[in-house]
């Protein structure tokens, strides 16, 4: 594993670190005002409580290299316990690091160019951008140096230290969104115009005042286009009028969202276009394409002539062909020759990944001189491979346990932490996750394509289920007088075409009812379309959620504690169930 020089921007956050945590720990610090300065370095306190941490580590758009890879592995075995997880943002988070062993960990992610810095907290959280930026045959822009522009921008900004809550900035390189641009406080969606000579003009268009949680909002457009000259400025703009008059005294009611309702999205945008009008003219202010766009470019992958592109984006049908490497090719394969080049998934299970994969994976990487970047549906994907490199590929990714077919369908069911770790969970979603996938094996469905399964364990949307073809969050129930999990189960999110449609209530259901339910409405979707139809297409055409829930209905009931007690004891759990939940420390609604 090589190391490098650590950052001295890096190392002065690390030395930070150690000098508060050592005034914590004798007592000159107390814990409200630690949790502050922890949070903002990327450390958020677990649900086991004492000194058990979860360490986030930022990704920006989700690029890792070969020696970044190899050092999850150590942190891995060193300070965790052996695996580390993907997040739906494109992090990788480390559980159970002890507090006092934190500053060690961070000098080991700083030698490899990586750091904690604002992963939580009330800041500018990790830039996500479309992990298939700069390889994609559809993209109108490669928005990879834009997103890494933006990262390096607000990084230790001043402006985004104390935040009225936390800020959220997603990429995207063409309406298809498989950034998912669109429930986020800046969601940016690169497009053209034609001019009035004829020519296109290639820049963005920028979405405001998405969101998830308990009230899921879609993001607005802020106008019809955005040049690239003026990018920049209006991401800061708008960051500068949430800093303004978002609500400090409400956590509840702190995000970008809110101040649509509160000052009406006319007033709104007026306030953002007048910031950049006065951010523009400013003597400070660089102005222009930021310098690492200029280094490294934006023009788009392009694609082929003469090869055929593969159809990209939520919902899209797939036809999975027999055979080991077949099924393979066919689910987890992107080809359009853009840049001549292939990209190809590598599938992670719950978005978990061990040491010895991690190990793995960094050969694998410089082996075939791949680029690899985590998604946001918890797997990776290998870019810039020959066609020649694909049987290679997947030999390698079936000896560490990754070459499942089906990575972005519906055996790749997404799920937050839940009631494992976080604080705010009241259900164990990464053992329903593991229990749906499980029963869609065995029933020989788990490649069924053009849909998604997304699981969060409180209303949160960690597990992001508001924009899943089929999504559940948990819930505290009571049956027959005593407490038991439960789900809610949503139908028809959906994310694309610069729009999104949140899944709708379909039916109430004790946890250990769930699997079955997913199940069915699977089976009887992939029984029931017609060629090519998409999971909201077949919805739509059954009658929508409510018309499928009546046919679900029998999955709602409890029986009683007598007849059934495992209804009554969550995922992963061996006692009774009781919904514990705690201080929150970094929801993501």
């Amino acid at each position: 594993m090589l190391t490098r020089e650590i950052d001295p921007a890096i190392q002065a956050d690390i030395d930070k670190f150690e000098t508060m945590l050592a005034r914590h720990l004798e007592g000159t610090i107390d814990e409200d005002g630690f949790r502050v300065f922890r949070l903002n370095n990327g450390i958020y306190g677990q649900r086991q409580g004492g000194h058990n941490q979860m360490l986030r580590v930022k990704i920006p758009y989700g690029s890792l290299l070969p020696d970044q890879l190899e050092m999850f592995a150590h942190i891995a075995d060193e300070y965790s316990r052996g695996w580390g997880h993907i997040t739906t943002r494109q992090n990788v988070q480390f559980h159970y690091v002890q507090l006092e062993r934190v500053p060690d960990v961070l000098r080991d992610l700083g030698s490899v160019g990586l750091t904690t810095r604002e992963a939580c907290g009330d800041t500018v959280r990790n830039v996500q951008g479309c992990h298939l930026a700069g390889a994609c045959p559809f993209e109108h822009l490669d928005v990879t140096p834009w997103a890494e522009a933006t990262y390096r921008h607000f990084i230790r900004h001043p402006l985004a230290q104390r935040l009225p809550r936390k800020f959220k900035f997603n990429f995207s390189g063409c309406a298809t969104d498989c950034g998912q641009a669109m429930f986020n406080d800046v969601g940016v969606i690169a497009t053209t115009r034609t001019l009035d000579d004829g020519t296109v003009e290639a820049g963005f268009r920028v979405f405001v005042a998405g969101g998830l949680g308990a009230n899921p909002r879609p993001a607005l457009a802020l106008e019809e286009f955005t040049p690239r000259e003026e990018l920049m400025a209006t991401c800061e703009a708008i960051l500068r009028v949430f800093n303004n008059h978002g609500y400090r005294d409400n956590k509840l009611r702190a995000r970008m969202k809110w101040l649509v309702d509160t000052m009406g999205w006319d007033e709104l945008r007026e306030r953002i276009m007048k910031e950049r009008r006065l951010l523009v003219a400013s003597a400070t202010w660089p102005g222009g394409i930021p310098e690492h766009v200029e280094k490294y470019g934006d023009s788009p992958a392009g694609r082929s002539a003469t090869v055929e592109a593969t159809p990209m984006g939520h919902g899209t049908p797939v036809a999975i062909r027999s055979g080991a490497y077949e099924a393979w090719e066919s689910a987890n394969v992107v080809r359009g020759e853009a840049k001549g080049t292939v990209s190809a998934y590598a599938w992670s299970r719950l978005g978990d990944v061990t040491s010895a994969q991690w190990r793995a994976l960094a050969d694998i990487q410089r082996e075939l001189g791949a680029d690899v970047r985590v998604t946001n549906r918890q797997n990776l994907v290998f870019r810039n491979l020959s066609e020649s490199q694909l049987p290679r590929l997947h030999e390698r990714l079936v000896e560490i346990e990754m070459a499942q077919p089906g990575a972005e369908l519906v055996r790749d069911v997404v799920a937050c932490p839940g009631a494992d770790t976080c604080n705010l969970a009241v259900t164990q979603s990464r053992g329903l996750a593991a229990a749906i996938g499980d029963r869609l094996e065995e029933e020989g469905l788990a490649t069924v394509g053009g849909l998604r399964i997304n699981i969060s364990g409180c209303t949160n949307s960690c597990g992001q289920h508001h924009t899943a073809d089929i999504g559940f969050f948990g819930a505290e129930r009571r049956a027959h007088g005593t407490a038991a999990p439960g789900y809610q189960m949503l139908l028809g999110g959906h994310v694309g075409d610069a729009q999104i449609h949140f899944g709708q209530r379909a039916l109430r259901l004790p946890a250990k009812s769930a699997p079955d339910a997913a199940v069915a409405v699977v089976r009887r979707f992939h029984d029931e379309r017609t060629a090519g139809e998409s999971f909201r297409g077949w919805l739509d055409r059954v009658g929508g959620p409510k018309a499928v829930a009546e046919g679900l209905a029998e999955y709602a009931a409890f029986p009683t504690p007598e007849d059934a007690p495992h209804f009554y004891v969550d995922y992963d759990e061996t006692g009774p169930y009781v919904a514990e939940v705690g201080e929150g420390e970094c929801a993501a609604s």
